[in-house]
Formats: structure tokens, C-alpha cells, sequence
């Protein structure tokens, strides 16, 4: 099996931001592994562009060490570096003022595309904007790509559409969320709409219910402060969690284009029935003895903002008309993992007899680590001695199919880049589905905080609160096992 990999159009793309985490980590480095698969085409230009006065060479020296510290570590001895490096350029420029934006007008070309990534706070996206086009930096071809998170409510959402809408049409935004970037991901659809396998079991008639789980083991670090106001429920339901809601459950696009696929979306985050409390659980994780809790790590030794969320929600259309989806997401849980779980009901008869105990299908989706997919079958335990029956995985690990290709498959921030390139909104959230997943996440925190409700205790390295293991008991299912 061999990758194909189709090179973009000439371009010129400023990364606002460029000095930050975001960039060394992700940004920078993934524009070098696609250089290196020969999608970037010669003459492309790489300009960062923030505040600090780095110059070209200082940039330079910069990025090389970003993509040795977190790129694959290869090419980087053999001289594809030095070549990559020679498109990478530096401005200093005042987001809020006025130096620096006549200096980056002269490092852009005529003629080719031009892409601005806003690798910053948010507070900065409508000054970005509006410089972008006073100073005539940007056209009508011209892309911008925002970060989340993309506003701290509805309200604030809203505003920042209409910032940026007064500046952009909503095809040259692109809201940006890495998850849909992942390979898995974008398998989640093939599997749906490519197959006839799966397609017409997935419904209420057929499905027990879904679980999404985003785990991860590291606490909120030096986020601290921007997390104390956030919580879970912001920082990783609303958006994350939300959209691998979407793509598990939407209905078939007419066609595999942008809008036709995020027309389905929103009538999926429209169609959520409003969650009762009864049906949240929200957690924050304790001390152990070797590191401090979540009250010390944010330096309020009351705060109540969660670490942890659980919740069961309903869909409330032909589809899934009374099956639930059970999410949940944490930090310093017991090991890190994304997946998606579709548990299919039991057979409606066993001509086993009771001996053989129950047994379901399951498929899972696996985002990280490791991704893939397995399906859970039900086969005869080899050996004499009667009807034994035992679950199987049938196993589909990129690692495993793809052999030594697997390290090839474009992490989802250099496969989301290239589709800004490209024009290609398919992957990215559009203006009104963000105000959608506002709309009913909203409620959700308003709830709680009216009740004066205080996070439930858990310790590190668990699964969560007991209670979120209540909210699947009360109902005779139980969470699949956070593991690595």
C-alpha cells in the first residue's frame, strides 16, 4: 500500500503566534514532514510573525530546534532541513498597533495563496482581522484559521463570528479543531458511508449505546490559569467531544463536501435534547502522595471548576430516538485514550442456553494512542467440553496494516493546514455550528453553577468519581476500561 500524496498550490502563510507552544509543537514541525513528503512546493513561503524581535535568522535557528525536539527527527542531518528552512521568514508586528504590518505587506507575494493562521489568544483575532485588511494584506481568496477556543460561551461566540465576519466571508474561516484531522476520524466516515456493513445496523433498533471517551493522564500544568476558567465542560465537550458526537451520529451527506457534511452535523447538535442534571457528573482530581491536586496546580484552594465531566445525552430524531450517548473526559486519569465505543444489543435469542453468558458486539474506534479499529465478536472457545463462547477483536491497527507506512500518516495538524491550502473547509467547524454546541452546552454549566454544585473528589490515576460509574450502573451498563 502506498500513499499518495498530491502536492498544493504556491503559497504564502503567516503564522501569528509563531514564537508560541502551539507552533514549536505542532505547527511548525507538521509544515516539515509535509515539506519533506514533497507537498509543499518550492518557492512556498513561511512567515511567522509575533511580537519578540527574532529577525530571519533567529527564527530560523528557532524552528530548526522545534522540529529536532518534536518533529520525527528524521531528514533533519541530511539537508532537507537547511532547504525548509530557506522558506521560513520572520516580521515583528503589534497585533494591537500599527508596526510591523507595512513590512509583512512587503514579504507577500501577488498571485499565490495566502493563508494567516491565528495561533492566539482569542482577545486578538478581531485586532488581526481588521489590521489583515486595512493594511491590505488580505484579499478575497485569503484564508484565516482561528484556534480554539472559540469564544467562552455563546455570547461570546456570537461576537467573535460577527468580528470576524465583518472583516471575512465565512468561506475564508476556518475554525480549527485537531481532532477531525485524525486519521481515525475521517476513517469513521469511510466506515459509515463506504460499507454497506455497518450503515444499516446504526440506529436505535440495532445500537445499545455510545460511549466517547477522551482521557489523559497529565494534569492542567502550566494551562492553570486559563483552565480554572474553562473546565472540562469548555475545554474539551463543547468542542472535542462535540464534534466526534456529530460524526458518530449524523445522518449521510448528500455528498462528501464541506457544507454538506457540516449541514449534517448541526442537525445533530440541534436535535440534543437538553441533559438533566441528574445525568452529569463532574469531577476534580485530589493530591497523591507525590504530586499536588487540581486546587494547588490552579492556585485557588476553592475552586469549583471541573477536571472531570461525565454526562448522558439523548438524540432526539429517528435515528436514536432512545439510545444514549455516555461521554466523558478527564485529566490525571488512569492512562491516556480516545475512543468511541458503539456497543450493538444483544441477540434477541440465545440458542446457547444461560451457560453461555451475554455477549455483545462492539465496535471501537480508537484515536490515541494506537489508532485504529476493532470489532468484538462472539466465537466458540477452541477445545472439547461443549458450547464455550468468548469475545474476539477483529483487529485493524494502522500500525499493523500499514506496516512502516504507519509512521507516514499525516498527524492531523499537517493534514488540516494542507485542507486551508487547498480551500477545503470539510474538516473545520462552521460559524453557526459553534453557536449550536454553545446553545446546549450553555444551560449545562449555568445549572450547575446556579445549584452551587462542588466537583465530586478523585483520585489520580483512577477512572474518575464513583458516581460517573453510578450514572452507567443506574442503567445496567458499565464504562469500558480506561487503558493504554
Amino acid at each position: 500500500m502506498v500513499s499518495r500524496v498530491i502536492p498544493v498550490e504556491n503559497f504564502d502563510l503567516v503564522i501569528f503566534g509563531a514564537t508560541g507552544d502551539l507552533a514549536r509543537r505542532k505547527i511548525l514541525p507538521g509544515l516539515f514532514r509535509r515539506y519533506c513528503a514533497g507537498q509543499i512546493p518550492e518557492g512556498s513561503q513561511i512567515i511567522g510573525a509575533a511580537r519578540s524581535d527574532e529577525g530571519d535568522e533567529g527564527f530560523r535557528k528557532t524552528v530548526a530546534e522545534a522540529i529536532r525536539e518534536f518533529g520525527s527527527g528524521s531528514h533533519c542531518e541530511d539537508g532537507t532541513l537547511d532547504q525548509f528552512l530557506e522558506c521560513i521568514h520572520y516580521e515583528r508586528v503589534d497585533a494591537m498597533g500599527e508596526a510591523g504590518w507595512q513590512e509583512l505587506k512587503g514579504r507577500l507575494r501577488d498571485n499565490v495563496i495566502k493563508a494567516f493562521y491565528f495561533s492566539v489568544a482569542p482577545s486578538l483575532f478581531g485586532a488581526l482581522a481588521e489590521r489583515l485588511r486595512s493594511f491590505g494584506l488580505a484579499d478575497d481568496d485569503s484564508r484565516v484559521v482561528v484556534e480554539k477556543p472559540f469564544g467562552h460561551n455563546l455570547e461570546t461566540a456570537r461576537a467573535l463570528n460577527q468580528t470576524l465576519a465583518q472583516h471575512f466571508d465565512e468561506h475564508q474561516i476556518y475554525r480549527i479543531d485537531h481532532y477531525l484531522g485524525k486519521e481515525t476520524v475521517q476513517n469513521l466516515m469511510a466506515v459509515r458511508f463506504g460499507n454497506m456493513l455497518f450503515e444499516p445496523l446504526w440506529n436505535a433498533q440495532y445500537v445499545d449505546h455510545i460511549q466517547i471517551t477522551v482521557a489523559e493522564t497529565v494534569d492542567v500544568g502550566g494551562r492553570g490559569g486559563y483552565y480554572d476558567k474553562s473546565g472540562a465542560m469548555r475545554d474539551m465537550v463543547q468542542n472535542h467531544l462535540m464534534q466526534l458526537l456529530c460524526l458518530i451520529a449524523m445522518e449521510p451527506p448528500a455528498r462528501f463536501e464541506p457544507d454538506a457534511v457540516r449541514d449534517e452535523k448541526l442537525k445533530v447538535i440541534r436535535a440534543l435534547d437538553p441533559v438533566d442534571y441528574h445525568h452529569i457528573v463532574r469531577g476534580q482530581y485530589g493530591a497523591d502522595e507525590n504530586q499536588p491536586g487540581y486546587r494547588a496546580h490552579v492556585e485557588d484552594p476553592r475552586s469549583r471548576t471541573e477536571s472531570f465531566v461525565a454526562l448522558k445525552c439523548h438524540i432526539s430524531n429517528w435515528r436514536w430516538a432512545g439510545t444514549p450517548f455516555y461521554l466523558r473526559t478527564g485529566k490525571k486519569l488512569k492512562a491516556r485514550t480516545s475512543e468511541i465505543a458503539v456497543v450493538f444489543k444483544d441477540a434477541p435469542h440465545s440458542i446457547f442456553g444461560t451457560d453461555a453468558g451475554q455477549h455483545r458486539n462492539v465496535l471501537v474506534i480508537r484515536l490515541q494512542p494506537n489508532e485504529g479499529m476493532t470489532l468484538d465478536v462472539t466465537i466458540k472457545e477452541p477445545g472439547p467440553g461443549g458450547m464455550r463462547l468468548l469475545d474476539v477483536p477483529l483487529d485493524m491497527s494502522f500500525a499493523e496494516a500499514l506496516g512502516a507506512e504507519a509512521d507516514e500518516v499525516p498527524d492531523a495538524y499537517e493534514r488540516l493546514i494542507m485542507d486551508v491550502i487547498r480551500g477545503n473547509q470539510t474538516l473545520f467547524m462552521r460559524g453557526d455550528e459553534v453557536e449550536a454546541a454553545w446553545a446546549w452546552t450553555d444551560p449545562i454549566i449555568e445549572g450547575w453553577q446556579n445549584r452551587g454544585e462542588v466537583p465530586k473528589p478523585y483520585e489520580p490515576g483512577s477512572s474518575g468519581p464513583e458516581d460517573a460509574l453510578m450514572l452507567m450502573h443506574r442503567d445496567g451498563r458499565k464504562w469500558r476500561e480506561i487503558k493504554a
